[in-house]
């Protein structure tokens, strides 16, 4: 089996990303904190973030609105994320959709894991 090429771009990375070529267990990738919520960015891109957070049971993020869609997965746990003021409740396995410009909150239900995904356009 050959190696896959890695262009010049790839090969930088700022902290806390991932490495390129390089497997790895999604949940693993950041730790629950008590009484906190721990975020890191698994990839920084001009057209798009993935980030990866970790709530502690009952931990928060209030309602506020950003100028992309965001793809929120839900890795473990559960989590209420209210969009427009409308509450969904989701487990493990679990997507939503965060429309652009529509206010959403966020409040761990349990501790939870979540990748969320922003596109830029």
């Amino acid at each position: 089996m050959s190696e896959v090429p890695v262009s010049p771009a790839s090969d930088t990375k700022a902290k806390g990303e991932i490495a390129p070529a390089q497997a790895d267990r999604l949940a693993d990738l950041a730790s629950y904190q008590a009484g906190s919520v721990v975020s890191r960015v698994l990839i920084r891109r001009s057209t798009g973030n993935v980030t990866l957070f970790a709530f502690a049971e009952g931990q928060e993020l209030s309602e506020h609105t950003a100028p992309f869609d965001a793809l929120a997965q839900v890795l473990e746990g559960k989590t209420e994320i209210k969009i427009a003021g409308k509450p969904f409740q989701l487990g493990a396995g679990e997507v939503i959709l965060m429309p652009a410009n529509r206010p959403h909150a966020l409040r761990a239900i349990s501790r939870f894991k979540m990748l969320l995904i922003m596109i830029r356009s």
